[in-house]
């Protein structure tokens, strides 16, 4: 009979570390406060923050119908995030606490391009012809809700957070 020797190491507190640092942060996307100013604020006193929550959500009380990017955007990549989170829950379990750095920064990426995406598609209701009219009278003939400047678009972002 051969004897065999076992060598077991227990991996448990350095798991523990992985996943408390994993469920500690959070991917946040879309208009960040250091990106919030439009060229033209100065004006109006609009920023893209505001911009973006006017339009996904609407504002019966100024006529702008709700143009949902926000939610629409993510949830188009939400089987892309879970399995980002699941390879990195994966490497984490073998010791690779770099590779939750790199899905949270994936899923950032991901959810940001989804939401700028959804930007570029077109969104409904379409613009009203008194919109179109004030575009093409300053040269713009593009017929897409957000997409006139494009300081909207391009402001949507995102950070990861330590959880409060």
């Amino acid at each position: 009979m051969k004897n065999a020797v076992k060598m077991v190491l227990n991996k448990l507190p350095k798991l523990k570390v992985t996943f408390a640092q994993l469920s500690k942060q959070d991917v946040l996307t879309g208009v960040p406060e250091d990106k919030t100013e439009r060229k033209d604020s100065e004006k109006d006193g609009m920023t893209n923050a505001a911009l973006a929550y006017i339009n996904d959500q609407g504002s019966p009380a100024n006529n702008i119908p709700a143009r949902e990017f926000m939610r629409p955007g993510i949830e188009a990549v939400k089987t892309q995030i879970a399995d980002n989170f699941a390879y990195a829950a994966r490497k984490a379990a073998e010791g690779n606490i770099g590779a939750i750095d790199k899905a949270l920064h994936r899923v950032g990426l991901l959810t940001q391009a989804s939401i700028r995406g959804k930007i570029n598609a077109g969104l409904d209701p379409a613009l009203s012809p008194r919109t179109l009219y004030a575009r093409r009278k300053r040269g713009r003939l593009g017929d897409k809700p957000l997409v006139d400047t494009a300081q909207l678009r391009n402001s949507i972002n995102f950070v990861i957070r330590n959880k409060k």
